[in-house]
């Protein structure tokens, strides 16, 4: 068999996706690789192609929990994070608060999945956490907007800066 016949990884990887997303009604291929880059698990091999899929989804929801966590709680922050968080009214911080509240019952969701394998419940997970996904990406979205709306009048109050 000539190299131009062997099916590639990503191929293989979109062909046993279509078989789970038809059996457990997922979002497309397309769909999972922009918003989570699924697409990295070609390279991987596995009989469970379901949880890595959900490490995908689970990672990225995961960094923005951590990224919110820091905005609202910037003790030991960066001074960017700190210079992000001025910008926020308060409609911001409570949004973020529901937004921080969305994702931590996720997280629990994740532990309950992670320590015992099903295919349906790695599913199910995926699908909510698709769905989380998409609505708290919006927020987020109209939240970083606000912050870049905000940015320059917030960052020169007095000629004042965190260095003096």
């Amino acid at each position: 068999m000539s190299d131009n016949n062997k099916e590639s990884k990503l191929d293989k990887l979109k062909k046993n996706y279509k078989i789970i997303r038809e059996k457990h009604n997922l979002p497309s291929f397309e769909e999972m690789n922009r918003d989570f880059s699924i697409e990295k698990i070609a390279e991987i091999e596995t009989d469970f192609l379901l949880r890595e899929i959900r490490k995908f989804v689970s990672d990225r929801i995961f960094a923005y929990m951590r990224y919110i966590e820091n905005l609202l709680n910037p003790t030991n922050a960066s001074i960017f994070v700190f210079s992000m968080t001025k910008t926020l009214t308060e409609k911001e911080k409570r949004t973020l608060n529901e937004i921080y509240k969305e994702l931590s019952k996720n997280e629990i969701k994740l532990m309950k999945v992670d320590l015992k394998y099903s295919e349906e419940k790695e599913a199910e997970f995926i699908r909510k956490g698709c769905e989380l996904w998409e609505k708290i990406s919006q927020q987020f979205i109209e939240i970083l907007e606000t912050i870049e709306k905000n940015w320059d009048n917030k960052m020169d109050v007095g000629g004042k800066s965190y260095f003096g």
